[in-house]
């Protein structure tokens, strides 16, 4: 028994199934209703039927989970070998949203799939780029979805777009019923409870949906309890704005990855960085797994953080527990019941979810950005990449007579207008004093490092 509970400390080590396979399901409960959320809300903004988003949500879980067991087991240069959970990222909900709503799915599927091939290229050279994405930039991204994202949040909160009764008393009260009940399970209890807050949440408020008559279960009774994933269900579109929008969604996907990486190292194994090696594999993965993911007709896949924090808590960096978890979303996704399941759930009992979710987006990303003083060349990007973002995103037509190309960069979201400007700025305005003096004091930390090594 000893030996079994060193092994999961181990990155290696194979310890039995009997305790691989409950770590495995921690970290699926934790991504999980991640995972298939943009799903169900792009599905709505679409317009696509119940059963095309039990197919979504079916191959959404299929795709994390090959993706997945590649980062934890290598082929060749692709994946990390490190035990990375991926999923469906919200990251990229905004764009996507904005391609669908001009040119449907078959368009967004296309840009997503041309992304994922250019994160590929940079996964092969972000040793030579991740110097340019400080966390005032990475934070101001984060922000910038967060932000982006409270107003479809607080749609489905009110019933969903074009709903006979959106904003009625039965669907405020169904998403307060589950907004307090994830706030009671994340801030009054301990553990995989509060890990676990939003899926106690959505199951709660799903269940009290039910006598209400807000649940129609003939779409679960119609789906057949085994099928396998199509690939190209829906076709592919490829448009050079919607491509260009994805691009830059792809490179603050390669930011997020390479954190997330860096956090896995650092929080489980301790004692070193990630290596070059560990943190392109991860990227190229992303990449390649966007690109999958679109072949599987799903939104792009990333790493995800909530995972990283479980490995930080409780240390285990096993990679055949995590791989367990990844065979649970695999084998989920060829039972087209679950997804059914799911994708029955009432509109409000997602949004008294999603608009907590898409907040703490905005926290996070404000807890990155206050990790220095903003002040000077700080406070200058973070206030004119946020303008410049969310001014376009307000005022959508204040690019009308932009380049054909450039207007799906500044319509909709406004989140790929604030990571340009973030870039940019960062790159080309120059340092205050304290950014100098913070220069100098990490140049020779880094110096002595180098000597006490040789």
């Amino acid at each position: 028994m000893e030996k079994s509970k060193d092994l999961i400390y181990q990155l290696d080590g194979k310890p039995p199934l009997t305790t691989a396979i409950p770590l495995g399901l921690q970290h699926v409960l934790a991504m999980f209703v991640g995972n298939i959320t943009p799903i169900i809300i792009i599905s709505g903004v679409l317009n696509l039927s119940v059963a095309e988003k039990s197919f979504l949500i079916q191959c959404a879980m299929f795709v994390a989970g090959i993706v997945s067991l590649v980062q934890c087991y290598p082929i060749g240069p692709v994946g990390a070998r490190l035990p990375i959970i991926m999923g469906t990222s919200f990251g990229f909900l905004p764009v996507c949203i904005a391609i669908g709503m001009k040119y449907g799915l078959p368009g967004v599927l296309g840009a997503v799939f041309a992304g994922g091939i250019f994160q590929l290229f940079i996964g092969l050279g972000i040793k030579y780029i991740r110097k340019y994405f400080p966390p005032l930039v990475t934070g101001i991204v984060l922000l910038a979805i967060g932000l982006s994202l409270i107003g479809t949040g607080m749609k489905y909160f009110a019933g969903g777009v074009g709903a006979e009764d959106f904003g009625s008393v039965q669907n405020l009260m169904l998403g307060t019923v589950v907004l307090a009940t994830l706030l009671f399970f994340k801030q009054f209890t301990k553990g995989m409870t509060s890990m676990s807050a939003v899926l106690i949440a959505l199951i709660v408020g799903y269940i009290v949906a039910i006598p209400m008559g807000k649940i129609n279960f003939e779409a679960v009774a119609n789906a057949h309890w085994f099928a396998v994933p199509v690939p190209l269900k829906f076709g592919m579109e490829f448009y050079l704005d919607a491509m260009l929008s994805m691009f830059v969604m792809n490179v603050i996907s390669t930011v997020e990855t390479v954190g997330n990486t860096c956090g896995i190292v650092s929080g489980g194994i301790g004692g070193r960085c990630a290596t070059d090696r560990e943190v392109s594999g991860a990227v190229i993965a992303d990449g390649l797994g966007t690109s999958f993911a679109a072949l599987f007709n799903v939104l792009p896949n990333t790493s995800y953080g909530q995972n990283v924090g479980i490995i930080t808590m409780t240390g285990v960096i096993n990679r055949f527990a995590v791989a367990m978890g990844a065979m649970f979303l695999l084998l989920a996704g060829f039972f087209p019941k679950l997804g059914a399941i799911v994708a029955v759930m009432p509109p409000s009992v997602l949004g008294g979810a999603a608009v907590v979710m898409f907040s703490m987006m905005v926290v996070s990303g404000i807890n990155q950005v206050t990790e220095e003083p903003l002040r000077g060349k700080n406070g200058t990007i973070l206030a004119v990449s946020l303008g410049l973002g969310l001014g376009f995103s307000l005022v959508p037509e204040a690019s009308k007579h932009f380049p054909h190309m450039l207007k799906m960069l500044f319509e909709g979201s406004g989140v790929a207008v604030a990571t340009f400007v973030a870039i940019l700025l960062n790159i080309i305005l120059p340092d205050d004093a304290d950014t100098l003096l913070k220069k100098k004091h990490e140049a020779e930390k880094e110096c002595k490092d180098n000597i006490c090594q040789s």
